[in-house]
């Protein structure tokens, strides 16, 4: 009878934990895909390491080749995204951009004009 059981299959051979480079680099993918841009500045703290490995660690992504930086033209801050999306996602964002205003303008109440 004992035979016929099988083996405990909770007992299974885990996969190496992700490094921190890989963890970076697969969320800058992850948002790219999705349209959005990373902020250079926000990975310090979503990752709770320091500014000066984050900086390093971008420095190795953009090296690498996989991922590229654009700079925000109102800020001057360091957007990073795939390799051949940047006008992809700018283009989403400007279409965000006016949509958000389109929707402020209807929400808005007209002013009643003076009778004379």
């Amino acid at each position: 009878m004992a035979e016929n059981k099988k083996p405990f299959r909770r007992f299974s051979k885990r996969s190496k934990p992700q490094t921190i480079e890989d963890r970076i680099k697969g969320f800058i993918l992850r948002n790219s895909k999705n349209g959005f841009y990373t902020r250079a500045s926000t990975i310090s703290y979503k990752f709770n390491v320091s500014d000066e490995q984050s900086w390093e660690i971008v420095g190795a992504l953009l090296v690498e080749g996989g991922i590229e930086a654009v700079h925000d033209e109102r800020t001057g801050e360091m957007k990073l995204c795939e390799t051949g999306k940047t006008y992809q996602i700018l283009s989403k964002e400007s279409k965000r951009k006016r949509q958000k205003s389109n929707g402020t303008r209807k929400n808005k109440p007209k002013k009643a004009k003076p009778i004379p």
